[in-house]
């Protein structure tokens, strides 16, 4: 397995459209950055939130997540309660080749501020638009920019094709529009 570089990524986004919108150049000016890095693309956020309202439940279960427990919020800045997370958005699509699995971790602009993201690996063939939890760790509200970095997606290439892609398994969140809850098959 090989870690992929920016030259790749960028040929990837211009033949096979891999990312959509596909920012060539680093944006840095006044912003947290994003757009494409060395090894890497720093994703940004878009401007759709579910903003978790604990007043709303008594519990939490991925089983049976009530969307009645979030409220839909779109702006340009989101405020976190402490303690708290909100659900958020790629603005960008993505189309992963079957040869490659992703792992994002998150800006250190953010990590600083005690602010996490947390998103699982984007799998061989899944497309669409990721869904991102963002946790603000600390005891005082915290804010988050739509349009401006949030994490950076890692490009791994395999030494062998998946025998079973996330599109062969028909899996659950292909061609995610918009921000998804849990989804249980059964």
């Amino acid at each position: 397995m090989s870690i992929k570089s920016d030259a790749w990524i960028r040929k990837m986004c211009k033949t096979q459209q891999m990312i959509t919108p596909f920012g060539e150049r680093r944006i840095t000016q006044g912003v947290i950055s994003s757009g494409l890095s060395s090894y890497g693309y720093d994703i940004t956020l878009s401007d759709e939130f579910k903003v978790f309202d604990p007043t709303r439940a008594t519990f939490v279960d991925p089983k049976h997540l009530d969307q009645a427990c979030f409220v839909d919020f779109k702006g340009e800045i989101c405020t976190i309660a402490p303690h708290s997370f909100v659900l958020g958005r790629t603005a960008e699509y993505f189309r992963i080749p079957r040869n490659i699995l992703t792992l994002c971790v998150g800006k250190s602009s953010y990590a600083r501020c005690g602010i996490l993201i947390n998103v699982t690996p984007f799998e061989p063939e899944w497309e669409g638009y990721a869904t991102l939890q963002i946790f603000n760790t600390t005891p005082l509200p915290a804010k988050v920019y739509a349009f401006e970095g949030i994490g950076q997606v890692i490009f791994f290439e395999a030494d062998e094709v998946c025998e079973v892609s996330y599109k062969d398994k028909k899996g659950r969140y292909q061609a995610q529009k918009e921000i998804t809850l849990p989804k249980i098959e059964g």
